[in-house]
């Protein structure tokens, strides 16, 4: 038998050892605490619960009407606005006392047309509609809403067609809500009906975004709590176009006048405004003609800023304007950049241009 070496027997004593060691601990675990291995949780869902994917969250409509910041309960609808003549053949115009805000602004031979911006009330008869001009975009685009006219050059439709922020509203095109009264001559006899328009709203388009700032109330107003008292705002818009405004504190509002004559609805009723805005803006040539050749023009507003008159209250007070882009609305600041309000009520912008325009107050 062959004799085992030292190193192999050192060897095996070690192994032994090892072996001893491990059943000692093994042996050992029946009476000290063992620190169980971390597991990972296990989520269950309740089967029976299912997520409703249908549900659609109800629209939050403002408290206040957005273009007068009247408070009522305000209607989950577009702003509708229509191109309104202004010559003397389209004089007295049908709905415009209703309107929200009018646009007053100055198109080719220097006559002034209007749009006007129907939300808060619908009236049932509209007009004389006219045709569209290209400073309407950066007018109506803010709006998210309708805009309806009768009549346009063709370069104007293709301009207006680009927006993604209107729907057009075209006699020429066939679209519904106009026709043709008996008691007016073409082409100042057509006219329409805002319910008739809102019925061809496309779905989704809902009520618009505050487009002035307004005060809680009258005496809160900018003009009221800062301006100087005031009791006319003459215009001299062009050779064509002079309008007026003069305070009735029996009226509480500002009433117009058209070439020193009451301006008057179909209706009877002396137009009148709770703030009357004048902007003065860059008068530019659109690139498009009129009969003979005569130049359409445009305002420069989008993208610019300029001086402004805010009449309100029986006061007014110098302002200033801005307007971000073409779908921005217009923002009204006082001269030393503090946001302006305007009181509750309808309001009349007047677009006057700065190189040949001019307004006086008394």
């Amino acid at each position: 038998m062959q004799k085992k070496t030292a190193t192999a027997r050192s060897r095996q004593a070690a192994v032994a050892m090892i072996l001893a060691s491990v059943l000692t601990l093994t042996a050992c675990t029946g009476d000290e605490e063992v620190t169980p291995a971390p597991t990972t949780p296990t989520v269950t869902t309740d089967a029976t619960v299912e997520p409703d994917k249908t549900a659609v969250p109800e629209p939050v409509l403002p408290t206040t009407w957005p273009l007068t910041g009247v408070e009522a309960e305000v209607a989950d609808r577009p702003a509708v606005a229509v191109k309104i003549e202004n010559t003397s053949a389209a004089r007295p115009q049908s709905g415009l006392e209703d309107a929200d805000v009018v646009w007053e602004t100055i198109v080719e031979f220097e006559v002034s047309r209007f749009i006007a911006v129907f939300h808060s009330k619908t009236p049932d008869e509209i007009g004389p509609v006219r045709s569209a001009r290209p400073m309407d975009i950066a007018i109506v685009e803010p709006l998210d809403g309708l805009f309806a006219f009768s009549g346009a050059q063709s370069r104007m439709v293709t301009r207006l067609g680009r927006s993604e922020h209107l729907q057009l509203i075209s006699n020429d095109a066939g679209d519904g809500g106009m026709y043709r009264v008996r008691t007016r001559a073409a082409p100042h006899n057509v006219y329409a009906s805002v319910d008739t328009f809102l019925k061809e709203a496309k779905d989704g388009l809902g009520a618009p975004a505050e487009q002035f700032a307004f005060a809680g109330s009258l005496d809160e107003a900018t003009a009221v709590t800062d301006g100087a008292e005031t009791g006319s705002v003459s215009l001299r818009m062009s050779a064509a176009a002079r309008p007026s405004w003069t305070w009735s504190a029996d009226h509480d509002a500002w009433l117009r006048f058209e070439n020193g004559a009451k301006h008057s609805s179909a209706a009877g009723k002396q137009l009148k405004a709770t703030n009357v805005v004048v902007i003065e803006a860059k008068q530019v040539d659109s690139g498009m003609d009129a009969q003979g050749g005569a130049m359409v023009p445009d305002y420069k507003l989008a993208g610019e800023r300029g001086k402004a008159l805010v009449a309100t209250g029986g006061k007014t007070i110098e302002a200033r304007w801005a307007k971000g882009g073409s779908a921005k609305p217009m923002r009204l600041e006082t001269v030393d950049g503090e946001p302006l309000t305007l009181a509750p009520g309808n309001t009349w912008v007047e677009l006057v241009p700065s190189q040949s325009g001019s307004y006086s107050v008394d």
